[in-house]
């Protein structure tokens, strides 16, 4: 219990309170005579991550922290300093912090215990009115830094994706473009043999049938790799047996070249003119399969950039429009290829004929696909099965996202919306995906609901369809 001299003091400096400064005198000396002074050294945890706050604490001095690791090392989400105020709001739901509240300089609080606090609405309402607006700016300053940090984890993980994605088609188009550049040397090598041999017009004729039949290859149905092993080593048997060079049996063997055939060419040219012909012949052909490896490569990156695109809705102003449902989720896949691969995922796709657009900003729905798509990935074992369909019900888009993993436990099911909260080990999950799924399924007037057992789990989001929507003027 306060002397009178120490409610004065504390009144006083009530009244230099940034947020609670407004307060008239009675209320500050009503918060005197009901809360307790204290003070915190340094370092010293002042609430423990988990464990329900069962006081208001107006900040008199000092300077109070809450850092959270979500993978890439333990930041700032909020603070308060003198002037602030914190704990157990009056209205909140509940204050339980999702880390350790840290001293970070010696404090100075008044706290309130919880069993107080109905009697200081009923008798403070002004300070209880600028308490309920720091809990409002609170939320909003939690909400926007949970969505700042899961965009960002979100874009590393898309980060990494892309680049591995990327590698893959980028390297083949270097090497096709390095052997291309080879090929082509070789060709013009050979066919400066060839002129130098002075062929007769039979003799040019009987190359020129064996250089269209390979450049026709491609209309053949493609050999086996048992039918290639077993053709390329009968050519390169012909090839040592006629005094030709050996390394033109692969791309002959690609190309079509059938140990026949090159008995054909041999009746009409002999010697160095064969070898110069089997050259430029086996160059040309190496020539197109590259040129079409790296058109196969360079559609592959064109493809993925346009998937980002699409993905990201980079070209698109932020606002609700029609959105193809299909086209989002077939981007985020595109964006988790490397991932699902990467442990031997099976993901099943499916459309319902009649799936009408969704009323929405894409990038955010897009945002609830990843999220939701990301983590049946990391629900299922290697070889696991994901299915995502898509259809529509009562003027509604509807989109289930199933998976075969474990499944979620009873006791926390209820508790996986909950920001913070993940089943995932230190560093692998940050507790907001979900917590941003559902604040944008919201957002966009629509629902999420999720059922579990061992061997199936189904997330299902209703988002309201785009033919749904009343017309402007209606």
């Amino acid at each position: 219990m306060m002397t009178d001299a120490e409610v004065r003091a504390i009144v006083a400096r009530l009244k230099e309170h940034k947020a609670l400064g407004v307060a008239p005198t009675s209320e500050h000396e009503w918060l005197a005579r009901h809360g307790s002074y204290l003070t915190y050294p340094k370092g010293v945890v002042v609430n423990t991550k988990g464990t329900p706050v069962k006081v208001v604490f107006i900040v008199l001095a000092g300077h109070l922290v809450i850092r959270v690791d979500r993978g890439a090392g333990a930041h700032k989400i909020i603070e308060w300093n003198g002037g602030d105020v914190g704990g157990l709001l009056p209205f909140s739901r509940g204050a339980t912090p999702p880390a350790d509240a840290i001293a970070e300089t010696v404090m100075e609080v008044l706290e309130i215990p919880q069993v107080h606090v109905p009697e200081m609405i009923r008798e403070c309402p002004v300070v209880t009115g600028a308490m309920v607006h720091a809990m409002v700016d609170r939320a909003r300053l939690f909400t926007t830094s949970d969505q700042r940090d899961e965009k960002l984890l979100s874009l590393g993980r898309l980060a990494a994706g892309l680049a591995h994605e990327l590698n893959n088609p980028a390297s083949a188009a270097v090497r096709g473009a390095k052997t291309l550049g080879e090929s082509l040397e070789a060709a013009e090598t050979a066919a400066r043999h060839l002129g130098a041999a002075r062929l007769t017009d039979a003799q040019l004729a009987a190359i020129d049938a064996l250089h269209t039949r390979c450049r026709d290859a491609g209309a053949r149905p493609p050999l086996s790799s048992m039918e290639r092993s077993d053709r390329e080593e009968a050519i390169e048997a012909w090839l040592g047996a006629h005094d030709a060079n050996e390394a033109c049996a692969a791309p002959l063997t690609e190309s079509g070249v059938t140990v026949e055939t090159l008995e054909t060419l041999a009746a009409s040219v002999a010697g160095d003119a064969l070898d110069a012909a089997l050259r430029w012949i086996a160059a040309g052909c190496a020539v197109r399969t590259l040129t079409a490896d790296i058109k196969t490569a360079a559609s592959r990156i064109y493809d993925i950039v346009g998937a980002v695109k699409g993905f990201t809705y980079m070209d698109h102003a932020p606002t609700p429009e029609p959105v193809d449902i299909r086209r989002g989720i077939n981007d985020t896949l595109t964006m988790l290829t490397a991932k699902s691969r990467a442990k031997n995922v099976n993901v099943a796709v499916q459309f319902a004929d009649d799936l009408p657009s969704a009323h929405a900003v894409g990038v955010e729905l897009n945002q609830v696909w990843m999220n939701l798509i990301d983590n049946a990935i990391d629900a299922v074992a290697k070889g696991g099965h994901v299915s995502v369909t898509a259809g529509q019900e009562l003027g509604r888009v509807v989109v289930e996202v199933a998976d075969d993993g474990a499944g979620i436990p009873p006791t926390v099911l209820g508790r996986i919306f909950d920001p913070f909260f993940t089943t995932k080990p230190v560093g692998q999950g940050t507790g907001l995906g979900l917590d941003i799924v559902r604040r944008l399924v919201q957002r966009h007037e629509g629902t999420i609901d999720v059922t579990s057992r061992p061997g199936h789990t189904a997330f299902r989001v209703s988002v309201p369809a785009a033919t749904s929507r009343p017309h402007a003027g209606a």
